[in-house]
Parts: structure tokens; C-alpha cells; sequence
């Protein structure tokens, strides 16, 4: 097949779950396909970063975007003037007449079979008419992580600029999964979500599984600091802050009064001065970027997921399985994945559960053992990206021998690609 792949960023580096996802899956695909990338890139992008995009491409086309930086005067007076826009943040801040003209120049070749949607926030540029069939590749339900911030937001008004971008993200993902002749999900839950929330669609919505690459994580050890947690993730990513907002705030002074030595790493990229803030706690490190995580993890007795908000699956957690971590999770942490809470994870949700969990496994070494052995046979026998790639390659070739798509965007959704 030869694929025209939309995407709103280069995948390199690989530091969100999202990228990570998308890179090994498309580093097996082009092994047998030829895909063309195209995506924004920032103007000071390493060319690094665009050689290394030849191992899952055979063609990268970029148009520039220089993304503000978070909290910055640019970055509030953009988000600001969403509050009156129709579309909603996350994917007006992507519409961009320039990539959507270099999309239309490389389908008016013909030479595609196919067009992937990676994420929701592209499909502002997707043009209504395509000569070929369409998938979109949805790592999260975003209304669902929309709906998740609004109903945790303390403040009135933060509660209610949640809720309007919510109901936005709402009717744009509705008629986006309606346009597509194949939706991808990474998790029956989020299948189940999107066919709840949207009705009876046109086409089935794929389930492809999250994966791991069990050799790479297996690959480091190292010592086990005692009564110390670990939590990794991109930290300027909502659903991430307040995970770990929460857990510090909440969870893990009920940890101290029983261990008091008890340490916690928060590693991940661009924390956010929230985040940066949990590292002045006693016992908080945060490390913002690293070139590895594996070290940070492998130094963790204990893996924690306090998530309260998210969509998808989380592959952090697949990864502390695969290098022999036992996993404390909330529900909405480890939702999606087949995991047996109680076998391969242990599952809680409340301060003072997730305080017990941890305690517990801090105390008996047989315990963390049987979790941990228990999760890394289960990534290792059914999860590894070479495993789980067959379900994307048989979804698009059935979707590019399906029927070809003739302007089959509903009306709401022409509207949103044409005002603001």
C-alpha cells in the first residue's frame, strides 16, 4: 500500500505515549508499505529528528509551526480566544490552510491507496473530499478526558471553560468519526465509548492493542532504591499533572505515616510550574526531560499511575511491566488494558487504598515479586509491538480495498473546517 499519513507533530522524539505508539507501529508498517508523513514541524526541529523519521517513512513532507510556549503571553491570548470559537482548542490550534493545501497537491497525484488521521486534532485539515478511503487513528476518546478535567475541577470558572471545551470537543469528534471509513481505537473500553457516545456508525471501529517493546525495557537494571516511587509521562500533559497534583497533595502524606523515608521521582519532559512546584516537597524529585527513562524506573520499588482523568491506555504502564515493576494504578490509570487487577496490577482508587497498595508492597518483597513477574509474562507472551502490529496491517488493507469515500463529511463538520 502506499499511505498518506497525517500527523500534527514529527514523532521524534519519541517523549508522549501517543508518538511512542505511533512510531513502533509504523516502524513495522514500513517494513512492507510505502508511507509519506506529513505533519508541521517547528523551525528549529534538529535535523536529527528528520533523519531519524526514515526509519518509519519513506517520504517526510513538514510545514512549520512553532507551538507557544505554555503559560507564555502567546500561548494565553491564543487559548483565550477559543473561549468564543467554535471549534475547540485542542484542534483549532492545528487548522492551518497551509498544510491543507500541501495534503490536497500530494492526493491530487493519485497515488494513494490510503489516508491515516493520526489523532483527532489533524482532521480540521482533512478536506471534505478525498479520492481515496480514510481512517482515523484515535489514541483517546477526547471528549472523554474533557469531560473527565471539567468534573474534577475545583474552581467554578475553570469548571466551566472545561465544560464549553468539552461540549466542543464533543460535536467535533462526533462528526469526525462519522467522516472516516475506519476508526482505530486502542482499547474495547474506548470502543465501547465511542460508539455509546455517537451512535451507530457507518463503519466498525478496529481495536488495535496497546503494545510494548519488551527487549528495550528489559534491557536495564539496576538498584532498587527501598520505599522509593516512580511516575513517568510528558508533564505538560493535562491528565499527568493532576495525576500527580493528587498524589502528592493526597496520597502520599497517608504514605509517610507509615514510611516515612518513603521518596517519589516524577519523571517526564516540560513540566509545568505546577509540577516544578512538587518538587520543593520533601521527597518529590522531578526530573523534567530525560534521555532515558529506564534508568528512573528500574531505581523504583514501586510503580504508581494515581490517574484520575485520561483516555486510552496508558503504555507506561506495559512499560514498568516490562521491566519487572509492580504497578499501584487507579481505574481510569489502567483502563483499556487487559490487566487483572489483584494479578498484574494492583487496582485503587481512593487516597487511602492507593496509600494501602503501596505500603503493602513497600513491606513484603514476596508481594512486589508475584505483581511483577505476573505483568512482565504478561507483556512479554501477548504484547510486544511485533505481536500487536498484525492488527493495524490487516485494519488498513481491508480499509483500502473498501469502498472510496465521495464527500462524505456531515454538514456540522464543513462548518467547523470553514470558520474560525
Amino acid at each position: 500500500m502506499k499511505i498518506l499519513w497525517l500527523s500534527a507533530n514529527l514523532l521524534l522524539p519519541l517523549d508522549k505515549g501517543g508518538k511512542l505508539r505511533t512510531w513502533h507501529l509504523m516502524r513495522h508498517l514500513a517494513r512492507r508499505h510505502h508511507i509519506t508523513f506529513l505533519s508541521f514541524a517547528d523551525p528549529g526541529t534538529p535535523e536529527a529528528h528528520r533523519a531519524g523519521m526514515s526509519e518509519v517513512c519513506a517520504e517526510l513532507v513538514t510545514v512549520p509551526r512553532r507551538e507557544p510556549a505554555k503559560g507564555s503571553l502567546r500561548f494565553l491570548l491564543d487559548a483565550a480566544s477559543y473561549v468564543v470559537r467554535r471549534l475547540p482548542y485542542a484542534v483549532g490550534k492545528y487548522r492551518s490552510s497551509e498544510l491543507r493545501a500541501r495534503m490536497v497537491d500530494l492526493l491530487a497525484t493519485g497515488e494513494f491507496d490510503l489516508v491515516v488521521c493520526d489523532f483527532l486534532a489533524p482532521v480540521a485539515n482533512v478536506p471534505a473530499q478525498l479520492p481515496c478511503p480514510s481512517v482515523l487513528f484515535t489514541h483517546n476518546v477526547e471528549a472523554e478526558i474533557w469531560r473527565r478535567h471539567a468534573d474534577t475541577a475545583r474552581s467554578p470558572l475553570r469548571k466551566a471553560l472545561l465544560s464549553a471545551q468539552w461540549r466542543r470537543t464533543v460535536r467535533f469528534e462526533r462528526d469526525a468519526v462519522r467522516r472516516f471509513d475506519l476508526v482505530l481505537a486502542v482499547s474495547d473500553t474506548d470502543r465501547r465509548t465511542l460508539l455509546d457516545a455517537y451512535g451507530q456508525l457507518r463503519h466498525a471501529v478496529h481495536v488495535v492493542p496497546t503494545g510494548v517493546d519488551t527487549r528495550y525495557f528489559a534491557d536495564v537494571t539496576g538498584p532498587v532504591r527501598p520505599r522509593h516511587m516512580v511516575f513517568t509521562g510528558s508533564m505538560d500533559w493535562l491528565p499527568n499533572e493532576d495525576g500527580m497534583l493528587y498524589f502528592v497533595r493526597d496520597v502520599l502524606p497517608l504514605i509517610r505515616r507509615e514510611e516515612p523515608e518513603a521518596t517519589v521521582a516524577i519523571v517526564g519532559r516540560a513540566p509545568t510550574p505546577a509540577v516544578m512546584k512538587l518538587g520543593s516537597e520533601p521527597g518529590v524529585e522531578v526530573t523534567g526531560r530525560v534521555d532515558d527513562v529506564r534508568p528512573h524506573m528500574a531505581a523504583g520499588a514501586v510503580y504508581i499511575v494515581p490517574l484520575r482523568i485520561g483516555g486510552g491506555t496508558r503504555l507506561k504502564i506495559f512499560e514498568a511491566m516490562a521491566m519487572g515493576k509492580p504497578v499501584v494504578s487507579t481505574t481510569i490509570g489502567a483502563e483499556g488494558l487487559p490487566v487483572e487487577p489483584g494479578a498484574d496490577v494492583i487496582v485503587a482508587d481512593s487516597p487511602g487504598k492507593f496509600a494501602d497498595a503501596v505500603v503493602r508492597l513497600f513491606r513484603s518483597e514476596a508481594e512486589r515479586t508475584r505483581i511483577a513477574e505476573a505483568g512482565r509474562r504478561l507483556v512479554t507472551e501477548q504484547y510486544d509491538w511485533s505481536t500487536v502490529f498484525g492488527h493495524l496491517e490487516q485494519a488498513l488493507e481491508a480499509a483500502a480495498r473498501g469502498s472510496r469515500q465521495h464527500d462524505t463529511a456531515p454538514v456540522s463538520a464543513l462548518e467547523f473546517q470553514t470558520r474560525n
